[in-house]
């Protein structure tokens, strides 16, 4: 289809939150949609435009502890469950409170996770892991050959875990230092990427994508000594998104 022909889309864009490159992640994103010039993409730093969202195609997130209001989080599942599709990145699913006894995910958005299929709860420390196709059929990842990324690791609770359909996957068992929930000893397989059906939507998730600079980490420190990219220095990485938005778009799945 031509740009001339090509119908217009509205999308919409959150990006926003703490302790990673929000800035960064938000223009690689940006740079991704604008490969669709009939894409027309709204941005904003939290979930307070639900009006603007239930009016989009499709809602991408990139995100860390941005903790939507439960209307908002109704909100949020009604535009899924009403035919959305939301392509949900990295932190999306995370909430962190600071404790004594280390950072917690308490569960406060219950809504939330459960239109998202899975909440966060821990990450070893950032080290390289393997990522494998679990689903090699599927539009979404067909073709993906296993890749080594370093990253962060997310260790998660999921809800409706039977319907999930899982896309990538790795493998880890151990310790999670620092977090509350640390001991992850007994697992084994965890999901990277999966898509969530909900309704006439659906939620593809994909939690690879970890950036951090050296201005992200206040109020905890002043200067944060490294520049962390992770998946984003990867091919890989970015096919997926792209594939992601042509997913979002109608073109896959």
């Amino acid at each position: 289809m031509s740009e001339e022909k090509a119908e217009r889309i509205e999308a919409y864009l959150v990006a926003g939150g703490r302790y990673h490159d929000i800035d960064f992640a938000r223009v690689e994103l940006l740079k991704l949609l604008a490969e669709y010039p009939h894409v027309r993409t709204q941005v904003a730093a939290d979930y307070h435009d639900v009006e603007g969202i239930a009016a989009s195609r499709f809602l991408i997130t990139y995100t860390c502890d941005l903790r939507p209001t439960p209307e908002q989080q109704e909100a949020l599942h009604d535009f899924v469950a009403s035919g959305g599709r939301w392509l949900a990145l990295h932190g999306t699913n995370s909430i962190l409170d600071f404790t004594p006894d280390g950072v917690a995910a308490p569960k406060t958005m219950d809504r939330m996770a459960y239109t998202l299929g899975s909440q966060f709860i821990a990450h070893p420390p950032i080290q390289p892991y393997k990522v494998e196709c679990v689903a090699p059929d599927h539009p979404l990842v067909a073709g993906i050959e296993p890749f080594e990324t370093d990253d962060e690791l997310y260790l998660q609770e999921y809800h409706d875990r039977d319907k999930l359909e899982p896309l990538l996957e790795t493998t880890y068992s151990g310790m999670a230092d620092g977090f509350v929930v640390a001991d992850w000893q007994d697992a084994d397989r965890h999901l990277v990427s999966y898509v969530r059906p909900l309704g006439k939507g659906a939620v593809l998730y994909n939690t690879l994508g970890h950036c951090r600079g050296h201005w992200d980490m206040k109020p905890a420190m002043d200067y944060y000594p490294e520049i962390e990219r992770c998946s984003w220095n990867l091919p890989a990485y970015y096919e997926l998104l792209r594939r992601g938005l042509r997913w979002c778009l109608g073109e896959l799945g």
